[in-house]
C-alpha cells in the first residue's frame, strides 16, 4: 500500500514534474508473469526512476548494509526500503549471498518482477563494467526472461558523493526480452552463466552507448581509493566482440579471474545486487 500511494499520489508525481523521465520500450515489459529488469548503475537514483515509469510494482534486491543502520536515520533508513519493495542482499559471499538470492528467486516464482544491477555497484566514471553472474543464475534457475534497461542521464542527476540532486531530465531505455530457455537444463554450469551474463551485458551496452570495461567495477573502486592521485589508469576499456552466431548479442565467455579482493564476493557467487555505494 505504501509502495502504490507513494508512487501513485505523492512522490511519482513530483518526481515526473521536475525531471520530466522520457521512455522508450517500455512494452516490452510483460503485462504479468515473471521476469527480471537487468539495468546499468549510475546512480543512487536508479532504483527511483526506473521503478516509477513502470506499470506494475518491482522489488529490487539492495545492499543488505541499508536495513542494518543504527540510530533514527538508520532505522528510517531501513523502514523505507522495506516499504518501497526492496530486499536485503548479503554480498559477503557464499551462504549468505545465496540465501539472498533464494529471496529474489521467491519473488519470481510468485510471478512479481525483480530489478537487479548485474555489475554489483555504481560505476564509478559512468563506464559499464563486468557483471556478475547472479542475474544469469536467477534467469536461468527460474525460466524467466531478462529485460534490459539502460538507464540515461541519472549519474548527472546524482553523482556518487552527492546528496541533493540536480534538476534535469533523464531517460531510461527498455530492451526486447532476452529468452535464455535453451539453456534451461545448463543452469548450474559457470561458463553457460558466464556467457548469459555477458549477453546481458552487451545489450545493456548497445541501448546505453556506455563505454564497456571488461573488468569488475568493485575492484576498480579499490584502486581508486588506493590511489586517488591516479584515475586515469583506473580501468582498461575494451570493445566486446560482435554477436554470436545463435543471434543475440554476447561478449565472450569469462576471460578474467574473480574480484580476488577480501569483503568482495566471488564473481559466481555474487548477486548483482542494487549495491548502490
Amino acid at each position: 500500500m505504501f509502495y502504490w500511494v507513494m508512487k501513485r499520489i505523492f512522490l511519482g508525481p513530483v518526481l515526473k514534474l521536475l525531471f520530466r523521465p522520457w521512455v522508450k520500450g517500455l512494452d516490452n515489459i510483460p503485462a504479468e508473469g515473471a521476469a527480471i529488469i537487468a539495468s546499468n548503475h549510475l546512480s543512487f537514483s536508479d532504483s527511483i526512476f526506473m521503478p516509477l515509469m513502470v506499470r506494475r510494482p518491482v522489488v529490487f534486491l539492495a545492499k543488505s548494509e541499508y536495513f542494518t543502520g543504527t540510530g533514527v536515520k538508520g532505522r528510517l533508513t531501513a523502514l523505507f526500503f522495506r516499504l518501497t519493495n526492496q530486499l536485503p542482499m548479503d554480498r559477503s559471499g557464499g551462504a549468505a549471498s545465496a540465501a539472498s538470492l533464494s529471496a529474489g528467486m521467491e519473488v519470481l516464482n510468485h510471478g512479481g518482477l525483480l530489478g537487479i544491477y548485474p555489475e554489483g555497484t555504481r560505476s564509478p566514471d559512468s563506464k559499464l563494467y563486468r557483471g556478475k553472474v547472479g542475474v544469469a543464475r536467477l534467469a536461468l534457475q527460474a525460466g524467466v526472461p531478462v529485460i534490459p534497461v539502460a538507464m540515461i542521464g541519472t549519474d548527472k542527476v546524482q553523482p556518487i558523493g552527492k546528496r541533493l540532486p540536480n534538476i534535469r531530465r533523464i531517460g531510461m531505455i527498455f530492451g526486447e526480452p532476452l529468452d535464455f530457455s535453451r539453456y534451461r537444463d545448463q543452469a548450474e554450469d559457470r561458463d553457460i552463466q558466464r556467457k548469459v551474463t555477458d549477453q546481458i551485458m552487451f545489450e545493456l551496452m548497445r541501448l546505453s552507448g556506455q563505454e564497456y570495461v571488461d573488468e569488475y567495477a568493485a575492484v576498480v573502486k579499490l584502486r581508486l581509493a588506493a590511489k586517488p592521485s591516479e584515475p586515469a589508469a583506473a580501468a582498461k576499456p575494451v570493445v566486446p566482440p560482435a554477436p554470436d552466431a545463435a543471434g543475440a548479442g554476447s561478449p565472450s565467455a569469462d576471460a578474467g579471474a574473480g574480484e580476488g579482493a577480501a569483503g568482495l564476493l566471488n564473481a559466481e557467487d555474487d548477486g548483482g545486487a542494487a549495491a548502490k555505494g
